[in-house]
C-alpha cells in the first residue's frame, strides 16, 4: 500500500476530531460542520488514492414511544434511565452512520457518527447538548493475530452496547448507564492468541473524555476465552485517575461476561462489575456494584424473547446520587418484520429500597417505578 493511500484513509478518521476545533472560527452549526468535514474527507480519499479505497457503510434508524409512570429523575436531579427519559414521549434516538475504511487491508480506519436524542448522553466529556456525537473514529493496522487502534472507541466493559443492534430490548441496564464508561479516547492492541483466548490492552484519557480533564492516563485490560460457541467469558479492568485538574483520584472498575448457549435458539447472560472511587479530598472512597442476568430465546425467524433482571447497589450514592439499592425487571418482544426491520416492544419495573424515583408531580417521590416502550429499528 503506498503512503498516498495510507494518508486518504486516515483522513477520515482525522477530520471527524478537527470538527469540534473547527468550533471558534466557523459560524455555522456543529452538525454541518462535522458532515461538511467527514464528506471533505471522503472527497480527498478518492482524490488523493492512486488504489482507491474500499468504503463499506452501513447504519441504522432508531426511533421510539415510550411511557413512564414517573418523572424519569431521581430525587437527586440525576435521570433513572439511559436513554428513555422523558415520561411520554416519541424520540429519535439514533440515527447511526458506519464507514468501515480498507477492512481486510492492513491499515484502515473507522468512522460512527450518532445523531439524535442518545447522542447527548453517550457523547464524551462536552458541556453541549446537541444531539450529534463523533461515537468512534479510529485508525486501525491488523498484522497477523495482532490489531492496533488509535483514536476513539467503545468500551471493553458491559454486556450491552450503544448499538441499537445489540439486544431485542428497548431500554438499556442499569450497570450499561450507571456502572461503565460508554467510550474511550486512546490507544487499544488486541491480540488473538488462539481461536479461544484473546488480550486487549489499552491507554486512554479516561472515562468517556476525548480532550482529557487531568494529567493522567487510564489503563484498560481485558481477556476473552471461547472456548466454543456454547460458551464465553470476558473480563475487563480499568484503573487511572478521574476527576478535573486538581482534584483527581484513582478509579477502579472490574467488570465479567458470561454467555452460555445451549442451543441455537437459547441463550443466557450474565453481567458483574464493581468499582471504586477514590475521595480526591481523602475521605472515604466510594464504591458501587451490581449484577444483570439475561435470558434470550428466538421462540421463530420473526420472534425473539427476552427477559433481564439486574440489581445496582450505589452504596455511597457515587453513581446516582442517591444511596440505594436499585432493582429493575424487563420484559422485551421482538419482531423481525422483514430482514431490515424491526418493531421492539417492552414492559419494566424499577425499584429502590428508598423513595428515590420523582413522580410525575415533580413534588413527591415513590420507591418504585413502570415503563412501556415501543421501539422501531430500520438497518441498512
Amino acid at each position: 500500500m503506498n503512503k498516498k493511500t495510507l494518508l486518504a484513509a486516515d483522513l477520515v478518521t482525522m477530520t471527524a476530531f478537527s470538527a469540534a476545533s473547527m468550533a471558534e472560527t466557523d459560524s455555522r452549526p456543529f452538525v454541518s460542520r462535522v458532515a461538511g468535514a467527514v464528506l471533505m474527507s471522503l472527497f480527498s480519499v478518492q482524490v488523493m488514492a492512486q488504489d482507491e479505497p474500499t468504503i463499506e457503510i452501513d447504519g441504522y434508524v432508531d426511533a421510539s414511544y415510550s411511557w413512564l409512570s414517573e418523572g424519569g429523575v431521581f430525587t437527586s436531579g440525576t435521570a433513572n434511565r439511559v436513554f428513555d427519559t422523558e415520561p411520554d414521549s416519541f424520540n429519535l434516538h439514533q440515527a447511526a452512520l458506519f464507514a468501515t475504511i480498507n477492512g481486510d487491508q492492513e491499515w484502515g480506519g473507522f468512522v460512527n457518527l450518532t445523531a439524535g436524542r442518545d447522542a447527548r448522553i453517550i457523547k464524551s466529556f462536552d458541556t453541549s447538548t446537541n444531539d450529534f456525537d463523533v461515537t468512534q473514529a479510529y485508525v486501525r493496522y491488523s498484522g497477523g493475530k495482532t490489531t492496533f487502534i488509535a483514536g476513539k472507541y467503545v468500551t471493553l466493559a458491559g454486556a450491552e452496547v450503544i448499538d441499537s443492534r445489540g439486544l431485542p430490548t428497548y431500554s438499556k441496564s442499569i450497570l450499561f448507564g450507571y456502572a461503565i464508561p460508554f467510550a474511550h479516547t486512546g490507544v487499544r492492541a488486541s491480540f488473538a492468541f488462539s481461536d479461544a483466548f484473546g488480550l486487549s490492552v489499552g491507554l486512554n484519557n479516561g472515562w468517556d473524555q476525548m480532550k482529557d480533564t487531568n494529567d493522567d492516563k487510564t489503563l484498560e485490560l481485558g481477556i476473552a476465552i471461547t472456548p466454543s460457541d456454547v460458551f464465553s467469558l470476558y473480563a475487563q479492568v480499568y484503573s487511572g485517575k478521574e476527576g478535573l485538574l486538581g482534584a483527581t483520584a484513582t478509579r477502579d472498575l472490574f467488570d465479567v461476561v458470561v454467555n452460555i448457549n445451549p442451543s441455537d435458539r437459547l441463550g443466557l447472560t450474565f453481567n458483574y462489575d464493581t468499582g471504586t472511587q477514590e475521595d480526591p479530598a481523602g475521605g472515604p472512597d466510594a464504591d458501587w456494584s451490581g449484577w444483570a442476568a439475561y435470558l434470550k430465546y428466538q421462540m421463530s425467524d420473526e420472534w425473539h424473547f427476552l427477559l433481564r433482571a439486574e440489581t445496582f447497589d450505589d452504596e455511597d450514592g457515587f453513581r446516582t446520587g442517591v444511596v440505594q439499592e436499585w432493582d429493575e425487571f424487563t420484559l422485551g418482544l421482538a419482531y423481525m418484520a422483514m430482514e431490515n426491520a424491526e418493531i421492539r416492544f417492552e414492559l419494566r419495573s424499577d425499584s429502590s429500597n428508598v423513595n428515590s424515583f420523582v413522580d410525575e408531580d415533580g413534588l413527591t417521590a415513590g420507591d418504585d417505578q413502570n415503563s412501556l416502550g415501543v421501539e422501531f429499528l430500520y438497518k441498512f
